[in-house]
């Protein structure tokens, strides 16, 4: 059997024609199914969030829940109000020497330790607790000196013509305070006087309580004028240092209390106030060094011990939501609002300082309105689905006609052709 062409022997201008039909017809069935998938659009989109489990959405990306599906989803409300809003601050510190109790025993004079009393570093002093005994030919010199002026007082003090009173100098005055300027305390100097006999050491006292940090002096060592000898620290005050990152410094200021706990010593907690904020930011860790002054009257807290600290901001009145409220998503900041009957909206907020119960709200939401502390996230989730399904149904024919084998669509508008008809059920 032989096959024939049913084109053949048309002319040119047939075969257009024809051709020209059957593109039409083509197209015309595309649009119709198009514009039926465009007219339908709203009722798929409602019919596909209604039948999400639990809730419907609404245009504006707000939830609708009944009692039911709030009980059974475990929504709760918080309230915004004004509130007293106390920020804590957690960090870590090391306990160190409070640098305004450390005090060294430097000689003012050059000579030689003939005999130690304090020998060991770590030992407990007391304020004027002996030291050291001192040998120094200008301490020799200097008791010298006061012993002539003493007779030369007494010499002079007796006038040879009576009834005349004789003249008086002050030697004696001036040798004393020599002394004294070179630390040596006044019984030692009423006991040379006493005595009347030049003593060859003399000793040096201590001039704080605390303990021994350094010990740069031995029995029968040569001594300078200035050089450290001992160097004490009092401990009934000590210093922690802690490091505040950047972000908390301004929430940080000088007097405000600080609770403490140290490793060494579980279950004691230590109160203290912040003594100095330090104005230099360190680049590379980005913080803040600060300073904590703690009485220690025990002497249990020891230098180099490692301590976490709880520092408490001063309160201020504020208005608040609860902090479990507060949705971040990186380009948003929102809290779900409670707008009456079941529809919870979804609002734009800008937050100031934060703690753990409540966080501070500069704008985006008035007071007394409720919001949602719980299964904020769920609602957030199903917002974003609802935001993305329309936009992907808004779109979804204008994609269909573009990949559509055979079809070029430039500058057509399909969502802005009317909608075909809906074909009609046939009647019986």
């Amino acid at each position: 059997m032989t096959t024939t062409n049913t084109t053949r022997g048309l002319g040119p201008r047939t075969k257009w024609i024809v051709a020209i039909s059957l593109v039409v017809a083509a197209a015309g069935v595309i649009w119709a199914i198009a514009a039926g998938r465009d007219a339908s659009d709203g009722e798929s989109e409602s019919q596909g969030m209604s039948d999400m489990p639990g809730m419907s959405m609404s245009g504006d990306s707000s939830a609708r829940l009944t009692a039911a599906q709030i009980a059974q989803f475990g929504i709760t409300f918080g309230t915004v109000e004004e509130r007293t809003l106390s920020a804590e601050t957690r960090t870590t510190g090391v306990v160190t020497y409070d640098e305004t109790r450390i005090v060294t025993v430097a000689p003012k004079f050059a000579g030689f330790a003939e005999r130690l009393h304090v020998n060991f570093t770590g030992q407990t002093v007391r304020r004027g607790q002996p030291l050291l005994d001192i040998y120094s030919p200008e301490l020799v010199a200097a008791q010298e000196e006061l012993l002539l002026a003493r007779r030369l007082e007494r010499t002079v003090g007796e006038s040879a013509v009576p009834g005349v009173p004789a003249s008086t100098t002050d030697l004696l005055g001036a040798a004393r305070r020599r002394l004294r300027l070179w630390d040596i305390t006044d019984a030692q100097i009423e006991e040379i006087l006493r005595a009347g006999t030049v003593r060859r050491t003399l000793t040096l006292y201590a001039p704080a309580s605390g303990v021994v940090l350094e010990k740069n002096v031995i029995a029968g060592q040569a001594v300078d004028a200035g050089m450290t000898l001992y160097t004490v620290a009092d401990l009934s005050r000590v210093w922690v240092d802690v490091q505040l990152r950047e972000t908390d410094v301004a929430l940080v200021r000088q007097g405000s209390p600080a609770a403490l706990e140290v490793t060494g010593l579980p279950g004691r907690l230590f109160e203290g106030r912040v003594d100095y904020v330090y104005p230099v930011l360190d680049s590379v860790s980005r913080s803040v060094r600060a300073r904590i002054s703690v009485p220690n009257v025990s002497r249990v807290l020891m230098p180099g011990m490692y301590a976490t600290v709880r520092l408490v901001t001063p309160a201020r009145q504020a208005l608040t939501v609860p902090t479990s409220a507060v949705i971040q998503t990186g380009r948003r900041t929102l809290v779900f609002v409670d707008m009456g009957g079941g529809r919870l909206m979804p609002q734009d907020i800008e937050i100031g300082r934060a703690t753990s119960d409540y966080t501070e709200v500069l704008a985006g939401v008035e007071p007394g309105r409720r919001v949602v502390t719980s299964a904020q996230f769920l609602l957030e989730s199903e917002s974003n689905l609802g935001e993305v399904m329309r936009s992907m149904m808004g779109q979804g024919v204008d994609r269909g006609m573009a990949d559509m084998p055979g079809m070029e669509m430039k500058g057509a508008d399909v969502k802005g052709m009317p909608a075909a008809p809906r074909p009609k059920s046939p009647e019986k």
